[in-house]
């Protein structure tokens, strides 16, 4: 009806000085709550044993290792039980704890040293070390590794659950750890090569 209030400039002013308030504040607030937006070091995630962002080889590793144009030099390689490869030419080569990159480099550098000028090398994993799983299966032992394998497709290689079997939980130790850690028995959770898998018994 074209009429006005009467009270919206103070409101304007409260606002305004509200604001104002809020921000000259806002530094105190963040001192003694720590809260500055920027996760500290204790809170920025680390990750899990469950996930491995690339491969690093060991023991049992079958290798395919190109050099570009030299077919002698080329070939089928497995990590011995040193994780050593031992490669025409150059010798022994130290693969144990490397990605498959790193062992690209190191195979690379060796053959620059008084064999070949700016050589190209590629390393591929033909087959993975073996997994291991024990306890409460129907049959333990030794398993070829297969890309993407979970605790539940290990189970199956390895025969089952026996009767006994706590099929809630599973202890793995991961390859180079010294202490096994305790995993859901779901699909979620991945195997890799090296692992040792045991099973335990249920309780009741």
């Amino acid at each position: 009806m074209g009429f006005k209030s009467s009270s919206t400039k103070p409101n304007c002013q409260a606002r305004r000085a509200s604001f104002w308030a809020m921000l000259l504040l806002a530094p105190a607030f963040i001192a003694l709550t720590g809260c500055t937006g920027v996760p500290s070091a204790s809170s920025v995630p680390t990750g899990d044993q469950n996930t491995q962002t690339e491969y690093l080889l060991g023991t049992g590793d079958r290798l395919r290792v190109t050099v570009f144009n030299e077919p002698t030099l080329s070939g089928e390689f497995q990590v011995n039980s040193s994780g050593i490869v031992s490669m025409p030419l150059i010798g022994n080569i130290e693969a144990q704890g490397k990605s498959a990159h790193a062992l690209e480099q190191a195979i690379a550098q060796k053959l620059s040293t008084g064999y070949m000028r700016d050589p190209r090398v590629n390393v591929e994993v033909l087959q993975y070390r073996p997994f291991y799983i024990i306890g409460e299966v129907s049959k333990p032992g030794e398993y070829p590794y297969r890309n993407g394998m979970n605790i539940m497709s290990a189970v199956a290689v390895a025969g089952g659950f026996t009767y006994r079997a706590n099929d809630q939980s599973v202890f793995i130790r991961r390859a180079g750890q010294t202490q096994e850690m305790s995993y859901p028995a779901t699909t979620t959770t991945m195997v890799f090569p090296g692992d040792i898998v045991r099973i335990g018994e249920r309780l009741f």
